[in-house]
């Protein structure tokens, strides 16, 4: 009986190790039609020109913090639009910006503002409001995906973040979509609206790229590195994304391995 017992045990733990997600540190189900425990990918856009954006950067540095050990994914994009306006913003992108603009369209908004969230990529909302962006966390952790992405031998070469990919579940009508993610920052604006702040930051995202998936669950992507971006500690975050609707369907991440 007691060898019995043992057994049981030793089956246990197996089964328990074999559905938990080492990237996420969430129990996944066995059986993917049943679904798999939610995630949350909150982009917030944002802009050092902006006088209303830190307190939205400040959020999300909390929700970083507070969340550090569910799958919820910030992604900081800062915007260009405001660079005119009298500090130009080192983080700003016009590939962010443009971002931006096609949730504006698929979100059917007339304008696009900072500082704006997006979760999920589904519902939208001003970035400083701590009591809408909690909901619409636990609202996606609670909700049942149908997918994952698992990312493998993340390393960068030269001027390139290689990165292996696996995609569990459907994939039609989607595009990978890779992030290069620098983790904290800060800055000494002395113009514009916040002249005179020393700005902190967290998930800045440094580069984006889409990659077409061509019906294909599994491949190799790459994404760029910035000229002037020191890799130590960067974090590559991936986002499986409907192509029409816009909704984030799967996400991962993994820190980029250091040069050997």
């Amino acid at each position: 009986m007691k060898t019995l017992a043992v057994s049981f045990f030793i089956l246990g733990l197996g089964l328990f190790f074999a559905a938990f997600n080492p990237h996420s540190g969430t129990p996944k189900v066995a059986n993917s039609s049943e679904g798999y425990p939610g995630f949350a990918v909150v982009e917030l856009f944002t802009s050092e020109g902006c006088s209303s954006c830190p307190s939205a950067d400040k959020l999300a540095a909390r929700i970083q913090k507070e969340y550090a050990d569910k799958p919820v994914y910030i992604l900081a994009f800062h915007v260009d639009y405001w660079n005119r306006l009298g500090w130009k913003d080192v983080f700003s992108d016009p590939a962010f910006t443009k971002r931006q603009r096609q949730y504006a369209s698929l979100l059917k908004l007339s304008s696009v503002y900072t500082p704006q969230a997006v979760v999920d990529g589904r519902t939208e909302f001003v970035g400083s409001q701590e009591a809408t962006m909690r909901k619409a966390i636990a609202e996606a952790l609670a909700r049942k995906v149908y997918s994952t992405i698992l990312l493998e031998n993340v390393k960068s070469t030269g001027e390139l973040v290689s990165v292996n990919y696996k995609i569990n579940g459907p994939i039609t009508n989607s595009s990978l979509i890779l992030t290069l993610v620098q983790k904290t920052a800060e800055s000494k604006v002395r113009s514009g609206e916040n002249a005179g702040r020393t700005l902190s930051h967290v998930q800045i995202t440094r580069a984006i790229q889409t990659v077409n998936l061509n019906g294909k669950a599994s491949g190799t992507g790459q994404i760029s590195i910035p000229a002037g971006v020191k890799t130590a500690g960067l974090e590559v975050i991936a986002l499986l994304q409907n192509n029409e609707s816009g909704e984030i369907i799967a996400a991962d991440k993994s820190v980029l391995e250091p040069r050997i």
